[in-house]
């Protein structure tokens, strides 16, 4: 007989009561009010967005002399005859492996320059990072610094308000149209398509691109910010699993800086207070309003100012800087230990970035040596499907081919086509007779073109089914030769 004895259930104890209400899914933006500072990381903006900006807007503008029967723009993304221009180079549809190279590339070099220091690119050199920072300084031109703004926000709105509101996004929409404008320029004549466009002349997909791209670079740029590099954009969250102990970031020191005491109690009590002052300048610098006291965050784009900022202060109060520094986590548990930092060069040339620096040189060096042996006359034949071959009156079998021969020189050459491999076969084109067929033809190609070619081989009767190669020859000093090889179709198998 079962001699267990069933415990009491607990007691529950008294009704909780409902379940709370879940918070709410969405927060309200908190607008982000940088204050003006300067330091070496505010200058190194200063010169990064100047380049990058200098670059998108100018580089349409300048020539490049290709002779005269290629377009003369440095940087020309020419749709509609299919071509890509970069100074030197021209890339044509079928070499689209050099765009594909450039590509992996630069995505290479984001996996770099992540893995070494951190979001350095979101804090210097992306579109949004460039344009906002632009934005945020038509902000203090107008509105002035941090506290003006934030009064400026907080008052009502007043003929004052609403000018000074209409003026700034005038200017916001003066610098979107611009930013659009410039795009456009890249896919055709820059002078030409500019007086187009003012005389309304231009195609409409010029006006429409332009509207398209002045609208999200006012929104972009203008309101939503920070909001952007937070919420919208996938990429911090990839570099977040590229970041490990190794990788420098910016980084607050909190066995440092704990507790953080203004200087008149560290003054009266040193043994308690750590070195920050908690004057909140780290946090009033951020352009995406990040404390980075509270440690590595999806917000901090490491663009460095909270460091110009701590630095300055930590300069007033007498205490050594780099509370907030570019610093790995693996340096931090170090120095926090009472050891030796590694220097710089250490901490940049380990295995993970030498491994990317390898991989990104390699396809740059495969790129620029396919570049360097590439000839610029190509060839490419199609035999007829349908019929194979054709059976002439005499006995003798023909063969009917399509032959393109490119010539991506910006000057018309003269071009050898020559059959290769055929014993007795002989060709002819649609604009020579048969009686005028020989081993060999030459066809004048004009510049930067593919001239398409009809071409008629015939054999003898007794010719079997073979291979056998056309061959160009350009008839220059270049003397540049492309071969195709093909299949002799005969009744003779």
């Amino acid at each position: 007989m079962d001699q267990s004895v069933q415990k009491p259930a607990p007691d529950p104890g008294p009704d909780p009561g409902p379940d709370p209400e879940p918070g709410p899914l969405y927060a309200a933006r908190k607008a982000v009010h940088p204050q003006r500072i300067d330091g070496p990381f505010r200058r190194f903006k200063w010169l990064v967005m100047l380049i990058t900006l200098g670059i998108y807007y100018i580089t349409p503008w300048i020539r490049w002399d290709r002779g005269p029967f290629a377009p003369d723009q440095a940087v020309l993304v020419d749709l509609a005859n299919r071509r890509f221009y970069m100074f030197g180079v021209e890339i044509w549809p079928h070499e689209f492996y050099f765009v594909a190279g450039m590509l992996i590339m630069a995505g290479i070099g984001l996996f770099l320059v992540t893995s070494a220091v951190g979001r350095a690119w979101c804090g210097y050199s992306c579109p949004q990072t460039v344009w906002t920072d632009v934005f945020q300084h038509v902000d203090r031109f107008v509105d002035g610094d941090r506290n003006a703004r934030m009064r400026l926000d907080a008052a009502p709105w007043g003929p004052a308000k609403i000018a000074r509101r209409g003026f700034k996004w005038t200017i916001y929409l003066v610098i979107s149209f611009w930013t659009g404008g410039a795009w456009i320029m890249y896919f055709a004549d820059a002078p030409t398509l500019t007086v187009d466009f003012w005389t309304g002349q231009a195609a409409m997909v010029a006006y429409v691109t332009v509207a398209i791209l002045t609208a999200t670079t006012f929104i972009l740029g203008g309101f939503l910010r920070e909001q952007v590099c937070i919420y919208m954009c996938p990429w911090p969250r990839i570099q977040t699993a590229m970041l490990d102990e190794k990788s420098l970031i910016v980084t607050y020191k909190d066995w440092r800086g704990e507790q953080r005491g203004s200087v008149k109690k560290a003054a009266k009590n040193p043994e308690r207070y750590g070195d920050c002052i908690d004057c909140n300048q780290c946090v009033a610098v951020c352009p995406t309003g990040v404390d980075i006291r509270e440690g590595a965050q999806i917000g901090c784009i490491t663009c460095g100012l909270c460091i110009d900022a701590c630095d300055r202060v930590m300069a007033e109060v007498g205490r050594p800087r780099g509370l907030i520094d570019y610093a790995t986590l693996e340096d931090c548990e170090h120095e926090a230990a009472g050891g030796n930092v590694r220097s710089i060069w250490k901490t940049l040339f380990r295995p993970r970035t030498l491994i990317y620096f390898s991989i990104w040189g390699g396809i740059g060096a495969a790129l620029l040596f396919a570049l360097g042996v590439r000839t610029h006359t190509e060839l490419t034949v199609e035999h007829d499907r349908n019929p194979p071959f054709m059976l002439m009156s005499n006995g003798d079998v023909r063969n009917a081919f399509t032959v393109r021969i490119r010539n991506m020189e910006s000057r018309p050459r003269d071009m050898k086509l020559e059959i290769g491999g055929l014993p007795d076969g002989l060709m002819w084109t649609d604009d020579t007779a048969r009686a005028d067929a020989a081993r060999s033809i030459i066809r004048a190609v004009p510049a930067d073109a593919t001239q398409p070619v009809r071409v008629y081989v015939i054999a003898p009767s007794d010719t079997v089914t073979q291979n056998f190669t056309f061959t160009v020859t350009s008839q220059d000093e270049q003397s540049e030769q492309d071969a195709a090889e093909v299949r002799f179709e005969s009744p003779e198998n």
